[in-house]
């Protein structure tokens, strides 16, 4: 039996090919994003482990130097403890450092890099006796001397287009500083290799920009011989001050970073998962469907094995040594495919603010497992239920036709499955409508919902396919005879027919659900941001840990054609509920430029105390204006009872909740800075001019970005921008997958009806109406996947949709008419595509040989 599996294999091997496609896509995508993770650790690791090659122990201060005003207090990381560590035993070198946040202006004027602040580094050039700094070599130029110089790492050079005696616009909290570029260095930190910036001052200059005169940020220390970092950081704990210091050894570091770089780029892992899941998923059906028709197309050749004295189980192992064959060629394909994928993940994933590091390809067992369990498991599992059909064939069926239909009560079984699944997906997202919370459990519901829905319509296909390819007789009959023939033909198998179309039904109904749910989503986020905000410009901080100097405000008041300039300073509010976003706005100006629907109370009343916040926030907590409010305002004050003054409504500009400037900004991301000042002008227009106005206004600094209205509004909708990726790259997926389906029935179809092509031959009917006629059928089979696709997917983007109705007051559904329309005509097209091999090969057979065939 095993050599008749191998037989088998080969001598169709033609028809087999596309379904290898199908499961060595999947195994690609899962073997490809494994080999990404690996090697991208790995990379990591190394750099971060070659960094800290000769520090055995870091000193911190225990409360990290944040804002002006923190660090007017100073850090206990003064001369005076510098010289104690260097007097601990097993100390062989001290290094004190000191660090910051800097971001730069490229040459053109335009942000480099912006991200988080470990991302724009800023450090203190330290040189040692040789008068060069270990960490930083110097590749040309040389080390900053003064305050008006500075070094970068060469990335950054690149980047920015920099060449040394170039003037740099930076900032690192408040004001514009322009310095000049005096040398280029080297790193091996993987904050900067992962895409980050580095700036390098000398020592003086960093610490009064990051710390204080004669004060540090950090103190590194090496190892004698001898000595182990943990034994050096006993010793070193025991000089430290016990609440303002603490000590880490060098290797922590370096698995610390090594963890931070990771996650950041962890989600990038995810996307090709959702790919492999999908390609897996709808492959399968395309597996299970090749092994049906080939099962069915040997039922005489199985009925022989019988009478020959082949068990039943001989024939399951038989298919399944098949379906282990075909999956450790797709394992082997697909794990070749996935290096390929893993080597081009790094750029096509990587951007402008966020470069993924390059190393070599780390190929460890999981791939390899996982190719064998993916390629191989996936064929089996969908093989197992054609192999358990093939044994249940009796010898007798060596005298009947090779295409027998269903019997009435596996109809009717599969009628009764099908519709009690469709009735618990449906009732399970009818039930959703009403939720109007985009909770956890309620997403849950919605994705299980889903979930039971595509199962439902894929086990009622083969009953849906009869009536519903039956109205589409109606369209093929005008194309007189071969459409006839190709509507007669889908509908000879009906089974047949929906298995092929199960593939291009679930990537239909996966896109147009998201299609639906995307443009719904991103209207109304356009509706809110553009209703909540009276303002047209909104100039505000590209990072969380920096703030706008506040003396900006009145230069930017005093731009012409300003109406209003108002202040923004945005901080955390913790409530029962959990952490929330407050703004500090100036009352007086707020009316001015934003745009809030009250449902109680006003905003006169905002003050030291007072604040207003949201509906959601409001309903969340139970209060209501004239209420009182148990929370805390940033990370240095205590809970206390604020007095609720109004609620609004939901307000992307206002945020949260809103308070008093004053108040707010003692406890804000940058304390003492602001965020945001909102900008309405006379008239309410914008202009080219005013923008470059407000740019100078600010000194054009990197740490700033001006915005219209428009811009505000489209970027409210940007995080879209991920779906709709992830929603083309399935639909083309599902096309690809659907497509080799599609024309490996064809195939299969057109070899099993090779005598009747030949009657039609013979009879006069010429090549061109027999492709006619193979064309015609597939795109019957595509419009009727099509259809129940389109179908599952708009029922679930409008009962899941209450969801986001509940979580965006503005939210309505808004189909996407222009989209799903390319999608029906996609669709229809990989009918047509899909049938141009089957149909050649059909109007190429001889009418004499092809009646001659047995």
């Amino acid at each position: 039996m095993l050599r008749t599996a191998l037989r088998n294999v080969l001598a169709a091997k033609a028809r087999l090919v596309m379904t290898v496609l199908a499961v060595c896509l999947g195994v690609a995508f899962v073997c490809g994003t494994l080999v990404f993770a690996d090697t991208s650790v790995a990379a990591h690791r190394a750099a971060a482990s070659k960094n800290f090659a000769d520090i055995a122990v870091t000193v911190t201060p225990r409360t990290p130097l944040t804002g002006a005003a923190t660090r007017q207090n100073g850090s206990a990381l003064d001369d005076a403890l510098v010289h104690r560590l260097a007097a601990v035993p097993g100390a062989a070198a001290v290094r004190p450092s000191v660090d910051g946040s800097a971001v730069l202006n490229a040459a053109d004027g335009t942000p480099l890099r912006v991200g988080t602040a470990r991302a724009n580094l800023a450090a203190a050039y330290v040189p040692g006796k040789d008068g060069k700094d270990g960490r930083y070599p110097l590749l040309r130029g040389h080390a900053p001397r003064d305050a008006g110089e500075l070094a970068v790492d060469s990335g950054t050079a690149a980047a920015g287009g920099f060449s040394i005696g170039d003037t740099i616009t930076l900032a690192t909290d408040g004001p514009v500083l322009t310095k000049r570029l005096v040398g280029v260095v080297t790193t091996q930190d993987t904050r900067v290799t992962a895409g980050g910036t580095l700036t390098l001052f000398d020592q003086a200059t960093a610490q009064a920009l990051f710390a204080a005169p004669g004060r540090y940020t950090s103190v590194d220390l090496s190892a004698a011989p001898g000595t182990s970092q943990a034994e050096l950081s006993e010793r070193v704990t025991a000089v430290l001050p016990p609440d303002r210091a603490e000590a880490v050894t060098g290797a922590a570091q370096a698995t610390q970073q090594a963890s931070y770089v990771d996650t950041l780029t962890r989600g990038y892992q995810k996307l090709p998962m959702v790919f492999a899941g999908v390609s897996l998923f709808i492959g399968s059906f395309l597996i299970a469907n090749t092994f049906t028709v080939l099962v069915a197309g040997r039922t005489r050749e199985i009925a022989l094995l019988r009478a020959i004295g082949a068990s039943r189980r001989q024939v399951v192992r038989s298919v399944l040594w098949e379906a282990v064959l075909l999956g450790l060629v797709a394992s082997v394909a697909g794990l070749l495919l996935g290096l390929g994928i893993a080597a081009v993940l790094p750029d096509l994933l990587s951007t402008t603010q966020d470069t993924l590091p390059h190393g070599p390809l780390v190929i460890g067992p999981r791939p390899l497992v996982a190719a064998l369990a993916v390629g191989v498991g996936v064929t089996v599992l969908a093989a197992w239920l054609p192999s358990r059909n093939a044994a249940k064939v009796a010898p007798i069926e060596a005298l009947r036709s090779a295409d027998q239909p269903p019997t009435a009560v596996r109809s009717r079984g599969r009628g009764a499955v099908g519709l009690a699944l469709l009735v618990l997906g449906a009732g399970l997202l009818l039930s959703l409508t009403g939720a109007k919370d985009a909770s956890v459990e309620n997403l849950r519901t919605a994705m299980f919902g889903c979930g039971v829905l595509v199962v439902a319509l894929i086990v009622l296909a083969p009953v849906l396919a009869t009536p519903v390819i039956r109205l589409s007789g109606r369209l093929t009959g005008r194309f007189g005879t071969t459409g006839r023939l190709a509507h007669r033909n889908a509908l000879r198998n009906p089974r047949r027919s929906a298995a092929t179309a199960s593939a291009l039904m679930i990537s239909t109904a996966l896109v147009a659900g998201l299609a639906v749910i995307g443009n719904s989503t991103g209207q109304a986020l356009d509706r809110q941001a553009a209703s909540g905000l009276g303002a047209d410009y909104v100039l505000s901080t590209r990072t969380t840990t920096t703030g706008i100097d506040p003396a900006a405000v009145q230069r930017v008041a005093d731009v012409p054609g300003v109406r209003t300039a108002s202040a923004v300073t945005d901080s955390v509010l913790f409530t029962g509920g959990g952490v929330r976003t407050i703004s500090g706005v100036t009352p007086d100006t707020v009316d001015a430029v934003m745009r809030l629907d009250l449902v109680d109370g006003s905003l006169k009343d905002l003050g030291p105390g007072r604040i207003a916040v949201s509906r959601t926030v409001a309903r969340e907590q139970g209060v209501s204006a004239g209420g009182r409010l148990n929370a805390r305002m940033g990370s240095g004050q205590d809970f206390q009872q604020y007095t609720v003054v109004a609620v609004y409504q939901d307000n992307p500009t206002a945020h949260d909740a809103l308070g008093d400037r004053t108040e707010v900004q003692r406890t804000g991301f940058a304390p003492g800075s602001i965020q945001r000042i909102l900008v309405r002008t006379d008239g309410g227009a914008t202009s080219r001019t005013i923008e470059d106005r407000l740019h100078t206004a600010v000194g054009n600094s990197p740490l700033v970005q001006v915005q219209t209205r428009e811009e505000l509004v489209h970027q409210a909708a940007g995080a879209l921008g991920e779906l709709l990726k992830l929603m083309y790259g399935l639909l083309a997926l599902g096309t690809v997958i659907s497509l080799l389906g599609i024309t490996n029935t064809l195939a299969m179809s057109v070899a099993e009806r090779t005598r009747e092509i030949g009657v039609l031959r013979a009879i006069g009917m010429d090549r061109a109406g027999i492709r006619r006629m193979i064309r015609l059928e597939s795109v019957t089979v595509a419009a009727f996947g099509t259809l129940l696709g389109l179908a599952g997917g708009l029922f679930g983007a409008w009962t899941v949709g209450a969801l986001a109705n509940g979580a965006m007051t503005r939210y309505s559904l808004a189909p996407p008419w222009g989209t799903l329309l390319l999608l029906c005509l996609g669709s229809l097209a990989t009918g047509v595509i899909a049938a141009a091999v089957p149909a050649r090969r059909a109007a190429a057979l001889s009418p004499l040989a092809a009646v001659a065939k047995t």
